[in-house]
């Protein structure tokens, strides 16, 4: 059990499970950069999706971040334990709700200029811009990613030279709308 991502990141390097069952919307370090994270690290760790969003950009987000399976909150208990036989058996699982997101997104094409170009950002960039979204100051995100506060200030100021944004408000809503954080 985790309080937020950083933290479940540190308990997947030292314990290896076999499955993760991971939210998206934690403290620090958001689900789907966990995931990405962990996938990238613990390569034989299965990650499963237990969400209460099923909003696109947010499955979208942990599907390209490696999750084996994606299922909504509101699942039953015996859906869960259905998708965790699933993914240890080498397969991906998503539930109806999100499989039908999912076929709606492929089967609805949309054109390439229709779509919100977004810059790639690093992954520090995303931790720091995480982190300023839930209203950390710029000294506390130093100390919790073991950075200077110079660092955080050009990280800061780097994503809002790609993004073209110029106050924390408009990188709070930026965050939220692509599922860095929630407004929970």
């Amino acid at each position: 059990m985790a309080d937020n991502g950083r933290q479940a990141l540190m308990l997947v390097r030292r314990l290896k499970p076999d499955v993760v069952i991971m939210d998206i919307a934690m403290p620090e370090l958001n689900g789907i950069d966990a995931t990405r994270q962990i996938v990238a690290e613990v390569p034989d760790v299965k990650v499963v999706a237990l969400s209460m969003h099923s909003e696109k950009q947010f499955v979208e987000g942990m599907l390209r971040a490696g999750v084996a399976g994606y299922l909504l909150k509101e699942s039953a208990f015996e859906e869960l334990i259905k998708a965790i036989r699933i993914v240890c058996a080498g397969k991906k699982y998503l539930s109806p709700d999100v499989t039908d997101i999912v076929l709606r997104d492929y089967l609805s094409p949309t054109d390439e200029n229709d779509r919100e170009q977004t810059p790639d950002l690093t992954l520090r960039e995303r931790e720091v811009l995480q982190l300023v979204a839930e209203g950390r100051a710029t000294k506390e995100i130093a100390e919790r990613l073991n950075i200077s506060v110079k660092t955080v200030e050009s990280h800061r100021k780097n994503i809002m030279d790609k993004l073209n944004l110029h106050t924390v408000a408009e990188l709070t809503k930026y965050a939220v709308r692509h599922g860095l954080t929630s407004i929970e």
